[in-house]
């Protein structure tokens, strides 16, 4: 994180949920020293739904980032089609607002990788500061963040943040690589050259640091020659959603949010 931080590389992505708040921890304990918290954009999640809820996992954040406000603080994994609803209905938006009023938010937004519809019927609730979308080469031909969600957010004002750029997976790698449908440089490419105000990917690795580095410092955005010539290549393995399970599924939905919908793990798995 330090040396990610002294490349310039300072957008920092964070959830409460994540490692049972271990992520958080781990990545508090880095900003706390040597005044590297001042070099960070930060955001992490917020995964309730309510308003007393919200207001914890606001205050577990800040414990465990060792910050007394947070950049940006996302509504996590709005994968449901009555999160929304949830959201405005049970409290949890005021509460992110009045916290943005006691100067612990700078800014606000939600994040999601299940269908672009939902992330439409969140956009509609209020005027966000920020939308976490898949971005990534075969979202192009399957349920298209990228095609229905991303216009949408440029057209209002509101930044665009692109993930799973690797087609997800269990690691770094991701699925999209691993599968041989592109490299990761390609992979990269793809999704920093949509109009996206920033690109969560995930390192886990000095090399992986190095490597992301690189691509980014090197990046030219695919011309309409490139372009084509990727998503031919792709098309055949996209359209169908194999590299995109992820929005067809519940698989990979985080465990808090399936408890939160009531869902078991027979439920989710059918064993």
């Amino acid at each position: 994180m330090h040396a990610a931080l002294d490349e310039g590389l300072t957008f920092f992505d964070n959830a409460w949920d994540y490692h049972d708040g271990g992520s958080e921890e781990v990545m508090g304990k880095a900003l706390a020293m040597d005044g590297k918290r001042q070099q960070c954009f930060l955001m992490t999640k917020n995964c309730a739904r309510d308003a007393k809820g919200t207001r914890k996992h606001l205050e577990d954040s800040l414990r465990r980032l060792r910050t007394d406000h947070l950049d940006l603080w996302q509504f996590h994994e709005i994968n449901y089609d009555n999160d929304p609803d949830w959201v405005v209905e049970r409290g949890a938006l005021k509460e992110a607002l009045k916290a943005q009023k006691e100067g612990k938010v700078r800014y606000i937004g939600f994040t999601g990788h299940k269908e672009p519809h939902i992330h439409l019927k969140m956009l509609a609730k209020y005027d966000w500061d920020t939308v976490q979308m898949p971005i990534n080469v075969c979202d192009y031909f399957y349920r298209s963040f990228a095609h229905l969600v991303l216009p949408e957010a440029v057209r209002r004002g509101i930044a665009p943040i692109g993930m799973k750029s690797l087609g997800g997976g269990s690691d770094h790698k991701g699925r999209l690589p691993t599968e041989k449908v592109c490299t990761v440089e390609e992979a990269l490419t793809y999704s920093l050259s949509r109009p996206i105000a920033s690109l969560v990917s995930g390192i886990d690795s000095m090399e992986v640091l190095k490597q992301n580095l690189a691509i980014a410092r090197n990046f030219k955005p695919y011309d309409e020659q490139a372009l084509s010539k990727l998503l031919a290549r792709v098309r055949d393995v996209a359209g169908d959603g194999r590299h995109e399970r992820f929005k067809s599924t519940q698989f990979f939905d985080g465990t808090y949010h399936r408890i939160q919908h009531g869902l078991t793990e027979k439920d989710v798995t059918g064993a």
